[in-house]
């Protein structure tokens, strides 16, 4: 299989799911590359090793900065953005190698963006607000850099951006205890947002908001197609957009303690 003119550029900490990752383009791309957190595990090194990967190990910096490093070190003219629990499926890798099978085509985009499909509890999601969750991240080295507010990275492209029809596939393997943890983290960071916006929250979005989030996802989106897996995110979206807001609500209703003489 003749290797495409792309880096693969992942960022991970001590991860099983980074050699899904690799092996699912390890053989048609020219590099890879992976940046590992200082205190990853010698098993997720020695993973990425066995599958060619140039291996760094960095301090954390943030979602951002350690993804701006990783891409800082990709040799093609293309690169590749992957998370660890995330894997290139065939159909998407088709999609690709036909992109550059026309090489006016593939330089007429500044980057491409593709759909991305979630695993959830043994069912690939796609229906509510999970799918299609278009992902961009084929991009020309050079015409894109990492932005965005942590965690929430954001890929900031000069240019025009294409779209690719296969999926990227999200293993996320995630129990209802790191859900939660996470979304008292993003929570946090909506608050913190919202601040320095100089934005409020009102009492009728506490009331309306996560009813209309549940119902968004689960009737107009379709999660009802999906199961009772379905019904699970849609309820965790309700009750995440219910505990961001009342966080944010309940900043406001804090007053700072007074100065002390």
């Amino acid at each position: 299989m003749e290797r495409l003119p792309i880096s693969v550029c992942v960022i991970a900490n001590s991860d099983p799911r980074l050699a899904l990752a690799l092996d699912s383009v390890k053989e048609w791309v020219a590099e890879i590359i992976v940046v590992l957190n200082d205190d990853t595990d010698a098993a997720t090194e020695q993973a990425a090793r066995d599958r060619g990967a140039r291996v760094f190990r960095e301090k954390w910096k943030g979602h951002v900065a350690q993804k701006n490093s990783a891409a800082d070190k990709a040799g093609q003219p293309w690169i590749l953005g992957l998370d660890a629990d995330e894997a290139v499926s065939e159909l998407l890798r088709d999609d690709i190698q036909r992109l550059f099978a026309d090489p006016a085509r593939a330089a007429s985009r500044a980057a491409w963006r593709f759909p991305r499909c979630a695993e959830y509890y043994g069912r690939w999601i796609r229906h509510g607000d999970w799918y299609p969750d278009w992902q961009m991240r084929l991009w020309q080295r050079g015409r894109a850099r990492w932005g965005g507010i942590d965690p929430h990275d954001k890929l900031m492209v000069d240019g025009a951006v294409g779209r690719l029809r296969g999926d990227l596939l999200h293993y996320s393997q995630e129990s209802f205890d790191q859900v939660w943890m996470k979304a008292h983290r993003y929570a946090e960071d909506f608050v913190r947002t919202r601040r320095q916006a100089g934005k409020t929250v009102s009492r009728l979005d506490l009331f309306f908001r996560p009813p209309w989030r549940f119902f968004r996802c689960y009737v107009l989106l379709g999660g009802f197609l999906d199961g009772w897996q379905g019904y699970s995110i849609a309820c965790m979206t309700a009750a995440y957009t219910y505990l961001r807001y009342a966080k944010a609500y309940e900043s406001q209703l804090t007053k700072p303690p007074p100065c002390a003489d």
